[in-house]
């Protein structure tokens, strides 16, 4: 079953301010709007979810979960996802001439935790895991202040190039910062659902 935001009550009136405050408190601190926004695109990014009459569950998955990636795990067509939702980083947009947009989000966790690999090596780091979530969900609000998505397959982003890891560790880690355009090219796809059901085809889905 499907769960309701309308019963949430009104943070405005229960600590007692008006819009104004709140999105001066946003805009002069930057640390917030930054976390702030991610919740919010969360928010955005369930309602897209939700309102696809495949998506039987959705549930939003504790922040402070260090076992637990992707931020959604939802039932489409019985079958069940991990989304990483994830935002572009503002001083990596940039409006080409030619009326394209380019820009980059990072794809990392919050907190350091031990990994293990193929080879038998393991480490401590951010990065994630190829498998640990099956889609990459990418806001680009900050092309052009819009609530559009982009979306890639995990399996198909692009791996850590950095020279200390062992091939095996550059195999299994996603880069910490991931190429995202508009008009959608390569990896990223503007349909989140055609994705799901390729997965579905291949016999990908379910965990």
């Amino acid at each position: 079953m499907l769960s309701s935001m309308s019963s949430k009550p009104n943070i405005l009136e229960q600590w007692g301010i008006s819009v104004e405050d709140l999105s001066r408190a946003i805009l002069e601190n930057g640390s917030l709007r930054g976390m702030v926004f991610g919740y919010v695109a969360e928010i955005k990014l369930r309602k897209l979810l939700e309102a696809n009459n495949d998506v039987s569950f959705v549930v939003k998955h504790d922040d402070h979960d260090r076992k637990r990636k992707g931020d959604f795990r939802i039932v489409y067509k019985g079958q069940e996802f991990l989304l990483e939702s994830k935002s572009l980083q503002s001083n990596s947009v940039r409006h080409l001439p030619d009326g394209s947009w380019r820009g980059k989000t990072q794809v990392d966790g919050s907190d350091r935790r031990k990994v293990k690999f193929a080879d038998g090596s393991s480490l401590e780091t951010t990065l994630l895991l190829l498998g640990e979530f099956d889609v990459l969900a990418v806001n680009r609000f900050a092309f052009e202040n819009q609530w559009f998505w982009l979306f890639a397959l995990n399996r198909d982003l692009p791996r850590s190039s950095f020279a200390k890891y062992t091939p095996a560790q550059q195999a299994g880690l996603i880069a910490s910062l991931v190429k995202v355009t508009k008009p959608a090219s390569g990896i990223f796809k503007s349909d989140l659902f055609v994705l799901l059901d390729s997965m579905i085809a291949k016999g990908d889905g379910s965990r």
